[in-house]
Protein backbone atom coordinates (compact mmCIF):
# COMPACT_ATOMS: atom_id res chain seq x y z
CA UNK A 1 0.00 0.00 0.00
CA UNK A 2 1.40 3.38 -1.04
CA UNK A 3 1.29 5.99 1.71
CA UNK A 4 0.60 9.51 0.48
CA UNK A 5 2.54 12.52 1.71
CA UNK A 6 -0.56 13.84 3.51
CA UNK A 7 -1.00 10.52 5.29
CA UNK A 8 2.65 10.48 6.28
CA UNK A 9 2.37 14.03 7.62
CA UNK A 10 -0.68 13.07 9.66
CA UNK A 11 1.13 10.00 11.01
CA UNK A 12 4.07 12.19 11.98
CA UNK A 13 1.86 14.41 14.10
CA UNK A 14 0.51 11.27 15.79
CA UNK A 15 4.04 9.97 16.39
CA UNK A 16 5.15 13.30 17.86
CA UNK A 17 2.07 13.45 20.09
CA UNK A 18 2.77 9.88 21.21
CA UNK A 19 5.98 11.06 22.82
CA UNK A 20 4.14 13.46 25.11
CA UNK A 21 3.86 10.91 27.90
CA UNK A 22 5.44 10.29 31.26
CA UNK A 23 9.25 9.98 31.04
CA UNK A 24 9.41 10.58 27.29
CA UNK A 25 12.82 10.72 25.64
CA UNK A 26 13.58 14.32 24.67
CA UNK A 27 16.56 13.51 22.46
CA UNK A 28 14.67 10.81 20.58
CA UNK A 29 11.74 13.18 20.10
CA UNK A 30 13.92 15.76 18.40
CA UNK A 31 15.79 13.16 16.35
CA UNK A 32 12.40 11.98 15.07
CA UNK A 33 11.39 15.57 14.28
CA UNK A 34 14.57 16.17 12.27
CA UNK A 35 14.27 12.92 10.32
CA UNK A 36 10.61 13.40 9.44
CA UNK A 37 11.20 16.98 8.27
CA UNK A 38 13.85 15.74 5.86
CA UNK A 39 11.46 13.10 4.58
CA UNK A 40 8.34 15.24 4.31
CA UNK A 41 9.75 18.51 3.00
CA UNK A 42 12.39 17.13 0.63
CA UNK A 43 15.17 18.70 2.66
CA UNK A 44 18.65 17.25 2.40
CA UNK A 45 19.49 17.37 6.11
CA UNK A 46 18.18 18.83 9.36
CA UNK A 47 19.57 19.97 12.68
CA UNK A 48 18.04 21.07 15.93
CA UNK A 49 19.39 23.46 18.55
CA UNK A 50 18.13 23.93 22.11
CA UNK A 51 19.07 26.65 24.59
CA UNK A 52 20.49 25.67 27.97
CA UNK A 53 19.65 27.35 31.28
CA UNK A 54 21.95 30.27 30.40
CA UNK A 55 20.33 30.81 27.00
CA UNK A 56 23.28 29.32 25.11
CA UNK A 57 22.29 27.21 22.12
CA UNK A 58 23.48 23.59 22.00
CA UNK A 59 23.16 20.99 19.28
CA UNK A 60 20.63 18.29 20.24
CA UNK A 61 19.86 16.48 16.98
CA UNK A 62 21.35 16.24 13.49
CA UNK A 63 20.58 13.89 10.63
CA UNK A 64 24.24 13.35 9.76
CA UNK A 65 27.78 14.34 10.70
CA UNK A 66 28.11 16.97 7.96
CA UNK A 67 25.22 18.99 9.30
CA UNK A 68 26.62 18.72 12.83
CA UNK A 69 29.76 20.53 11.66
CA UNK A 70 27.73 23.30 10.02
CA UNK A 71 25.57 23.75 13.10
CA UNK A 72 28.59 23.77 15.42
CA UNK A 73 30.24 26.40 13.22
CA UNK A 74 27.25 28.67 13.81
CA UNK A 75 27.48 28.22 17.56
CA UNK A 76 31.24 28.69 17.76
CA UNK A 77 31.25 31.79 15.55
CA UNK A 78 27.98 33.29 16.75
CA UNK A 79 26.78 33.74 13.18
CA UNK A 80 24.02 32.15 11.13
CA UNK A 81 20.31 32.04 10.30
CA UNK A 82 19.52 29.55 13.06
CA UNK A 83 20.92 31.90 15.70
CA UNK A 84 18.91 34.78 14.24
CA UNK A 85 15.80 32.58 14.29
CA UNK A 86 16.28 31.76 17.97
CA UNK A 87 16.98 35.33 18.99
CA UNK A 88 14.08 36.85 17.07
CA UNK A 89 11.56 34.05 17.51
CA UNK A 90 10.79 34.38 13.81
CA UNK A 91 11.33 32.07 10.85
CA UNK A 92 14.43 32.71 8.74
CA UNK A 93 14.00 31.42 5.19
CA UNK A 94 16.97 31.58 2.81
CA UNK A 95 16.45 30.02 -0.61
CA UNK A 96 19.99 30.69 -1.92
CA UNK A 97 23.09 30.99 0.26
CA UNK A 98 25.09 31.86 -2.85
CA UNK A 99 23.26 35.12 -3.31
CA UNK A 100 25.26 38.23 -2.43
CA UNK A 101 24.50 40.44 0.55
CA UNK A 102 23.97 37.67 3.10
CA UNK A 103 24.33 38.85 6.73
CA UNK A 104 26.30 35.67 7.53
CA UNK A 105 29.21 35.58 5.06
CA UNK A 106 31.31 33.08 7.04
CA UNK A 107 28.38 30.77 7.66
CA UNK A 108 27.29 30.93 4.00
CA UNK A 109 30.79 29.97 2.88
CA UNK A 110 31.06 27.04 5.29
CA UNK A 111 27.55 25.80 4.43
CA UNK A 112 28.29 25.93 0.70
CA UNK A 113 31.59 24.11 1.21
CA UNK A 114 29.63 21.39 3.03
CA UNK A 115 27.34 21.12 -0.01
CA UNK A 116 24.33 23.15 1.17
CA UNK A 117 22.78 26.00 -0.79
CA UNK A 118 19.60 26.87 1.11
CA UNK A 119 18.46 26.85 4.75
CA UNK A 120 15.16 27.36 6.53
CA UNK A 121 15.08 27.93 10.29
CA UNK A 122 11.96 27.55 12.43
CA UNK A 123 11.71 28.66 16.07
CA UNK A 124 10.90 26.07 18.74
CA UNK A 125 8.32 28.04 20.65
CA UNK A 126 6.77 27.33 24.00
CA UNK A 127 4.10 29.90 24.80
CA UNK A 128 6.01 33.20 24.90
CA UNK A 129 9.44 31.56 25.07
CA UNK A 130 11.76 30.43 22.30
CA UNK A 131 13.54 27.21 23.24
CA UNK A 132 15.69 26.77 20.15
CA UNK A 133 15.51 26.34 16.39
CA UNK A 134 14.76 23.61 13.85
CA UNK A 135 16.92 23.99 10.75
CA UNK A 136 16.35 22.42 7.32
CA UNK A 137 19.18 22.44 4.76
CA UNK A 138 19.06 21.70 1.04
CA UNK A 139 21.83 20.98 -1.46
CA UNK A 140 20.15 23.13 -4.11
CA UNK A 141 18.85 26.72 -4.05
CA UNK A 142 15.15 26.20 -3.39
CA UNK A 143 12.37 28.22 -1.79
CA UNK A 144 10.21 26.19 0.58
CA UNK A 145 6.56 25.95 -0.42
CA UNK A 146 4.31 28.09 1.86
CA UNK A 147 2.30 25.02 2.84
CA UNK A 148 5.53 23.27 3.85
CA UNK A 149 6.60 26.31 5.86
CA UNK A 150 3.34 26.15 7.81
CA UNK A 151 3.60 22.39 8.33
CA UNK A 152 7.24 22.55 9.45
CA UNK A 153 6.42 25.28 11.97
CA UNK A 154 3.49 23.24 13.28
CA UNK A 155 5.78 20.24 13.76
CA UNK A 156 8.31 22.41 15.61
CA UNK A 157 5.52 23.75 17.83
CA UNK A 158 4.12 20.36 18.76
CA UNK A 159 7.60 19.03 19.53
CA UNK A 160 8.14 22.00 21.82
CA UNK A 161 4.98 21.09 23.70
CA UNK A 162 6.78 17.87 24.57
CA UNK A 163 8.62 19.87 27.22
CA UNK A 164 5.27 20.48 28.92
CA UNK A 165 4.72 16.83 29.79
CA UNK A 166 3.89 17.94 33.31
CA UNK A 167 2.06 21.08 34.30
CA UNK A 168 5.03 21.83 36.57
CA UNK A 169 7.22 22.34 33.53
CA UNK A 170 5.49 25.63 32.87
CA UNK A 171 7.72 26.81 35.72
CA UNK A 172 10.93 28.33 34.35
CA UNK A 173 13.21 26.46 36.74
CA UNK A 174 11.65 23.07 35.94
CA UNK A 175 11.85 23.80 32.23
CA UNK A 176 15.52 24.72 32.54
CA UNK A 177 16.11 21.39 34.29
CA UNK A 178 14.41 19.50 31.48
CA UNK A 179 16.52 21.23 28.85
CA UNK A 180 19.69 20.57 30.85
CA UNK A 181 18.80 16.87 31.05
CA UNK A 182 18.28 16.77 27.29
CA UNK A 183 21.66 18.37 26.63
CA UNK A 184 23.40 16.00 29.05
CA UNK A 185 21.75 13.07 27.28
CA UNK A 186 23.19 14.33 24.02
CA UNK A 187 26.70 14.16 25.49
CA UNK A 188 26.19 10.52 26.54
CA UNK A 189 24.83 9.67 23.09
CA UNK A 190 27.83 11.24 21.33
CA UNK A 191 30.19 9.26 23.57
CA UNK A 192 28.28 6.05 22.89
CA UNK A 193 28.37 6.68 19.13
CA UNK A 194 32.15 6.92 19.34
CA UNK A 195 32.40 3.65 21.27
CA UNK A 196 30.11 1.82 18.84
CA UNK A 197 31.85 3.21 15.76
CA UNK A 198 35.27 2.19 17.08
CA UNK A 199 34.26 -1.29 18.28
CA UNK A 200 32.14 -2.25 15.28
CA UNK A 201 34.09 -0.43 12.58
CA UNK A 202 31.09 1.60 11.36
CA UNK A 203 30.48 5.29 10.69
CA UNK A 204 29.03 7.65 13.27
CA UNK A 205 25.68 7.85 11.46
CA UNK A 206 25.40 4.05 11.44
CA UNK A 207 26.43 3.95 15.10
CA UNK A 208 23.57 6.27 16.01
CA UNK A 209 21.10 4.24 13.94
CA UNK A 210 22.07 1.06 15.80
CA UNK A 211 21.85 2.76 19.17
CA UNK A 212 18.44 4.19 18.40
CA UNK A 213 17.03 0.97 16.91
CA UNK A 214 18.08 -0.95 20.01
CA UNK A 215 16.47 1.61 22.33
CA UNK A 216 13.21 1.56 20.39
CA UNK A 217 13.02 -2.22 19.99
CA UNK A 218 13.56 -2.64 23.73
CA UNK A 219 11.30 0.31 24.61
CA UNK A 220 14.03 2.02 26.57
CA UNK A 221 15.23 5.65 26.76
CA UNK A 222 17.90 6.42 24.20
CA UNK A 223 20.01 8.20 26.81
CA UNK A 224 19.87 5.23 29.18
CA UNK A 225 21.07 2.82 26.51
CA UNK A 226 23.86 5.24 25.58
CA UNK A 227 25.04 5.47 29.18
CA UNK A 228 25.23 1.67 29.42
CA UNK A 229 27.34 1.52 26.26
CA UNK A 230 29.71 4.15 27.66
CA UNK A 231 29.96 2.39 31.03
CA UNK A 232 30.54 -0.95 29.33
CA UNK A 233 27.49 -2.70 30.76
CA UNK A 234 26.01 -3.02 27.27
CA UNK A 235 28.32 -4.31 24.56
CA UNK A 236 28.21 -2.62 21.14
CA UNK A 237 27.96 -6.09 19.57
CA UNK A 238 24.60 -6.54 21.33
CA UNK A 239 23.23 -3.63 19.31
CA UNK A 240 23.72 -5.61 16.13
CA UNK A 241 21.61 -8.55 17.27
Amino acid sequence: MVVTRSERLAQTFVDLADTLVDEFDVVDLYALLAERCVELFDASQAGLLLADADGTLRLVAATNEAIELVELFQLQNDEGPCLDCYRSGEQVLVDDLGRGGTPWPMFARVAREAGFRSVNAFPLRLRDRVLGALNLFDVAPRPLDPADVAAAQAMADIASIGLLQYAALSDAQALAGQLTAALESRIAIEQAKGVIAERLGVGMDEAFDRLRRYARSHRRPLSGVAEEVVLGTLAPSDLSA
